[in-house]
């Protein structure tokens, strides 16, 4: 049974098949680069590693990087305010 919303044209014209395939096409090869980048990035994590960095400081570096400064200090503060309350600090 169709989609709902399919092309009525889907199973009659394969003119919506042919779309279909294109859009399948699309998303497989977008897969196969972002799995291109995933290997690049955990070679440049290998070296860094290789080179003496922590690469779990690094990992948190990034990731902090990508927030909002706003979001980030907000972060910071409760952290520093759990460490605090656990005597950690």
């Amino acid at each position: 049974m169709l989609a709902p919303n399919a092309p009525a044209d889907i199973a009659d014209t394969g003119i919506a098949a042919d779309e279909l395939r294109q859009f399948i096409e699309r998303i497989e090869r977008l897969e196969e680069e972002k799995k291109a980048i995933a290997d690049d990035i955990k070679d440049v994590y290998a070296e860094l590693k290789a080179r003496g960095f922590d690469t779990r400081a690094t990992r948190t570096i990034v990731k902090m990087r990508r927030q909002d400064t706003q979001e980030r200090q907000e972060q910071e503060a409760i952290l520093e305010l759990y460490l605090q309350a656990l005597g950690m600090a």
